[in-house]
C-alpha cells in the first residue's frame, strides 16, 4: 500500500484488518454441514468472505490487510487483495491470532488505530465500520461490534492490549463478557457499537434472508433446498 494509495482513504492511518480461512471444501462453516453439504458450505463462505471484502474495498475508510489461515497465494484471496497485503495467521488460539496480527499491524510506521472483523457477518456494512472509527477518534481504546450469539463480529484498538485477548473460551456464548471484563479491568475506554447477528449455526441462516443487496442466488437456494 503506498502513500499515495492510502490518501483516498478517509482514515488513511488506521488499517482493517480480515481474518480469513483459505476456501478449502471441507474445511469452511463446518457446523453448517449437516444441512448444507460441504459444497453449499463452501459456496456461502466464499460468498460472504467476498461480500465483506468488497464492502470494505468500497467503503474507502482505510486500506485493507488481509490476515488468512493458509496459502497467502489462494486465487480467492488474490482476486480481492494485493499479495502484499495478504498476511498468514500465526498462533496457538484466535486470541493470539488476532493479537498478534494487531502489533504488527500497529508496529508499521504510520499507522495509528485498527478494526478486526471476521467473514462471518454479511450484515456489517461501510456506514458500521465508520462507526467503529469514529468511535476509536472519540477517544476510547477498544471499540467492539457484538454479535447476537454473545461473541463480537467486530474490534478496534488504538494501541495493542493483549489482555483483551488473552483467556477467552473462543468459540463460545461467553466470549463478549469475557472480553468486557479484561476490557474493565485494565481501565480502558470502551465503546459497544449495535449487536448484530453472523452466520456460525443452522439457526442463523434464516437471517440471510434479511439482507439487502441479498447473497448470489445460487448461495441462497442452496440454503433454502
Amino acid at each position: 500500500m503506498t502513500l499515495e494509495e492510502s490518501a483516498h482513504h478517509r482514515f488513511p492511518t488506521a488499517r482493517i484488518v480480515v481474518f480469513a480461512r483459505e476456501p478449502v471444501l471441507g474445511q469452511v462453516k463446518t457446523r453448517l454441514e449437516p444441512v448444507l453439504g460441504e459444497a453449499a458450505c463452501l459456496a456461502l463462505y466464499r460468498s460472504m468472505l467476498g461480500r465483506i471484502l468488497t464492502t470494505v474495498r468500497q467503503a474507502s475508510l482505510a486500506p485493507l490487510a488481509l490476515w488468512v489461515s493458509s496459502n497467502v497465494s489462494h486465487e480467492f484471496f488474490l482476486s480481492y487483495c494485493n499479495k502484499t497485503d495478504i498476511h498468514l495467521q500465526k498462533g496457538q488460539d484466535l486470541g493470539q491470532r488476532m493479537a498478534r496480527a494487531a502489533r504488527e499491524c500497529l508496529a508499521v510506521e504510520g499507522v495509528d488505530s485498527l478494526l478486526i472483523i471476521g467473514s462471518d457477518c454479511p450484515a456489517m456494512d461501510a456506514k458500521y465500520l465508520a462507526a467503529a472509527f469514529e468511535a476509536l477518534q472519540a477517544g476510547n481504546e477498544i471499540v467492539i461490534g457484538p454479535a447476537r450469539d454473545g461473541g463480537y463480529v467486530l474490534i478496534g484498538l488504538k494501541s495493542l492490549h493483549e489482555q483483551v485477548f488473552m483467556d477467552i473460551d473462543w468459540g463460545t456464548e461467553r466470549v463478549l463478557e469475557q472480553t468486557l471484563a479484561r476490557v474493565n479491568a485494565a481501565k480502558l475506554p470502551c465503546h459497544l457499537l449495535e449487536s448484530l447477528w453472523d452466520v456460525d449455526t443452522p439457526e442463523d441462516l434464516k437471517n440471510l434472508e434479511k439482507l439487502d443487496p441479498p447473497l448470489p442466488v445460487k448461495v441462497v437456494l442452496a440454503v433454502e433446498r
